[in-house]
Formats: structure tokens, sequence, C-alpha cells
């Protein structure tokens, strides 16, 4: 197996500010946006996000929320063992702007699940979505995303895996290959 680092250290940080400030450009204030974290690991970034807005806009109200999608999922059937995280969305979503968060952009399928499980909450203005890791050329459905941290081109039997400092104790995107020698 090869690891490639492709963001760590200082340039994850700058990474997430940059995002931040692309956010405010569409979002002004927040006054009429909202922040969906999708569960499990778009929670990390979403959380991230919202913090460094409510340091950017100290006077803003920043509503972040966690959506679970297990049970939105097409292959929950097919699945053995499913194990639900917990949707917390403590604010309303109808007539607002939504930006649905997630860490990996890759065949687009956990995105639809997630406009399937936010429908549930209401009818947003707008959807748009924010990734750290926009995989490209492997989606299955049309779906690309508003924000993005950074770009990969990546094939099937490469995997992308991003490590955050609440769970794994450092913030890093790796591009893992398998050694075909």
């Amino acid at each position: 197996m090869q690891n490639l680092i492709l963001l760590d250290g200082q340039k994850f940080h700058i990474t997430i500010k940059r995002l931040c400030h692309q956010l405010i450009e569409n979002h002004n204030d927040f006054s009429n946006s909202v922040i969906l974290g999708i569960q499990p690991r778009g929670v990390f970034l979403a959380d991230r996000i919202a913090s460094e807005l409510q340091s950017i806009l100290p006077q803003a109200k920043i509503n972040n929320g966690n959506l679970d999608i297990t049970f939105f999922r097409d292959d929950f059937r097919r699945r053995e063992v499913l194990v639900p995280n917990r949707t917390k969305i403590d604010f309303i979503i109808e007539g607002k702007k939504v930006i649905l968060v997630d860490d990996v952009l890759w065949t687009g399928r956990t995105i639809r699940s997630a406009m399937d499980a936010m429908l549930a909450f209401g009818r947003p203005e707008k959807v748009e979505l924010l990734v750290l890791v926009d995989r490209r050329f492997s989606r299955h459905l049309p779906i690309e995303p508003d924000y993005i941290g950074i770009q990969v081109d990546t094939i099937n039997s490469q995997k992308v895996i991003v490590s955050w400092k609440e769970a794994e104790k450092e913030d890093k995107v790796e591009l893992v290959s398998e050694n075909n020698s």
C-alpha cells in the first residue's frame, strides 16, 4: 500500500478557513442559512466550519445540525449491520438555504440520501453542498459540490481517508493506493 498525504497541518486549517470565507460571501450573516453535517464523518467538518464561522462572525447565529441518512441509503437493505446515528436538527429548515456538509464526495449516493432525509424536516429554499474532498470522475449520480476543499482525481481502487483531530487525534487527508508490484 502506498499513502500520499494530500492535506495536513496548516494547509488543512487554511482550507477550512477558505471554505468559511466562501460561505460568508454567499450567506452574509447566516440569518437565512443553516448547516447540516451528514453523519457520520461530515459532522466533524460541519462542526469545524460552524466554529470557525462563529469566530469570524461573533454576532451571527450559526445554526448547525447533524443529519442521519442510514435509512435513506439505496443500499441499506443490502447491509448486514446497520448502525444508525443521531439526527440533531433543533431549528427550522423550511424556506432556508441549507448547506449540506460531508468530508468526501465520491459517487454522489450519500448526498442523494441526505437530500431525501433532509426533506423530512421541511422544504428548503436552496440546497448547497460543501465537501472537504471532491473525488472527481467517479460519480454515479449527477451531483457536484458548490464548495470544495480539494479536488482529487482517483481510480476506484484508491481510497481517500480523512482523519479528524476529534476522532483520530490529527487532521489529515490521505490517498491510499494498493501497491500492484
